[in-house]
Order: structure tokens, then C-alpha cells, then sequence
């Protein structure tokens, strides 16, 4: 039996190149700390979830952004992988930064998965080690304890209560 695959189209290989433009525009402005020109990446109901932010919606996904940029200590983004097709995309990024509540250096290695929709950002899945995280985070605690559901859970909950307060800072 012989399978035939279709080349792709001109428009579909046109997109695929303006969705991987789309994000190496948003990496190259998290790099630079520009929480703005990310959040103009997201289509306007999109979704964003991770180990911390687990399920944000609409505009909270730009503010998480904008709150992360505008607190950054000592920051440094790598990214890398960059491939995208008509409906998807995928990127895996290394931030570098001070944990400002313990003044720690974290190293902390991503893989985004992206889902597009208009040439917008419609929903991002990031992936990473939050128990890795927590030991660089929080030193001996996080690696005795960050591993648990209770330590995990405050620190969502933590993230959650400062991304409302940087909200109401900000009006919205």
C-alpha cells in the first residue's frame, strides 16, 4: 500500500512561517521585559495554564505577563525550538532570575505547547518541574517538602493573590 502526503499548501506554509514569527516576537519580548507586546500576542479569550497559573483566561493571561515583567529581578531569557504549523506551535525557553521573597537564583527550563486561532496566541500550555523549581526557589524547604500537594498549593495560591492584587492595581 503506498501513502501519499500532500505537500503544503502556499498558504498553509505562509501561515505556519507568520505563527512562528508570532512567537519569536513574544519570546524576544519576554527577553527584553515588554509584558505589553507579549500580552498583544494572546488572542483575547485565550487560556494559559502551568504548574502555578493553572487555568487563566482572557485578560489575566496578559496580566500574569505584565505582573512577571514588571517584577523581574536579574532576568535572562533563552529560547530555542521554535516550530509552528497552521494550528500549533511549540517553543522550549530557559529563564534565569532572582526569586525575589528569598533572593534565590532560579534556572527554570520550559516547554510551551500553543494552540493559534486569527494569528493570535488562542492558548499556551507551559510544562516544568515545579518540585526543581521550589528546591531553587525556596533552598532546603523546597526540596524537602516542595515535592507536596500543601507546599505546591501555596505557592499557586500565593501566584493567584498576586496576580489579583497586581489587577486591582491596575484597574481591571
Amino acid at each position: 500500500m503506498t501513502h501519499t502526503i500532500a505537500a503544503p499548501t502556499s498558504s498553509n506554509s505562509a501561515q505556519a512561517a507568520q505563527h512562528e514569527a508570532l512567537l519569536t516576537a513574544f519570546y524576544q519580548a519576554f527577553a527584553q521585559g515588554d509584558g505589553e507586546a507579549m500580552a498583544a500576542c494572546y488572542a483575547p479569550d485565550a487560556r494559559f495554564s502551568d504548574p502555578v497559573f493553572t487555568d487563566l483566561h482572557g485578560q489575566a493571561v496578559g496580566d500574569m505577563w505584565r505582573m512577571l515583567t514588571s517584577r523581574a529581578q536579574d532576568f535572562k531569557l533563552e529560547f530555542s525550538g521554535i516550530r509552528a504549523d497552521e494550528h500549533t506551535g511549540e517553543a522550549h525557553w530557559v529563564a534565569t532570575y532572582t526569586f525575589s521573597q528569598t533572593g534565590r537564583t532560579v534556572i527554570n527550563r520550559i516547554h510551551s505547547r500553543f494552540v493559534f486561532a486569527d494569528g493570535k496566541i488562542a492558548q499556551q500550555q507551559d510544562v516544568f518541574d515545579l518540585w526543581r523549581w521550589t528546591q531553587q526557589a525556596l533552598g532546603i524547604t523546597g526540596y524537602l517538602l516542595g515535592w507536596s500537594n500543601t507546599v505546591q498549593g501555596k505557592i499557586r495560591a500565593q501566584a493567584a493573590k498576586g496576580l489579583q492584587q497586581y489587577q486591582r492595581q491596575q484597574g481591571r
